[in-house]
């Protein structure tokens, strides 16, 4: 027999009422089921994307910030070999002779008795 031939009728007896109503049920409750998992999915979805741009953000801004770190630590070790310098020099210019050495070397001055000759860096050109 093929599809287009249909000679059963059907027939209405309170059995049939009562297993539509079954089946009408049973549609619905899948149908509720579906709904819910698919809003679940999309609470789902959104949590996980929300976490997942939270994380990036987060590595971004660790990233940033530990560049940052190793910027201004270099910055503090120049500092702090500046400030060896400085304090060297302090001590340096406590001590009498290497002021007067200084003072000989820079503005010409002489002990007693004592010639000064300038002697130019160049080479001469001849």
């Amino acid at each position: 027999m093929s599809l287009e031939e249909k000679n059963v009728t059907r027939l209405d007896s309170n059995y049939m009422q009562q297993y539509d109503a079954y089946i009408g049920r049973q549609k619905r409750k899948k149908q509720r089921l579906r709904r819910r998992l698919v809003l679940f999915s999309i609470v789902v979805l959104i949590a996980f994307g929300s976490l997942a741009a939270y994380h990036f953000n987060q590595r971004a801004l660790h990233a940033e910030k530990k560049e940052q770190y190793e910027q201004l630590q270099s910055e503090m070790a120049s500092l702090e070999k500046e400030e060896r310098n400085l304090k060297e020099e302090i001590n340096l210019l406590n001590d009498e002779e290497y002021v007067l050495d200084i003072a000989r070397t820079n503005y010409f001055f002489s002990k007693e008795g004592e010639l000064i000759f300038n002697i130019p860096d160049e080479k001469p050109s001849y």
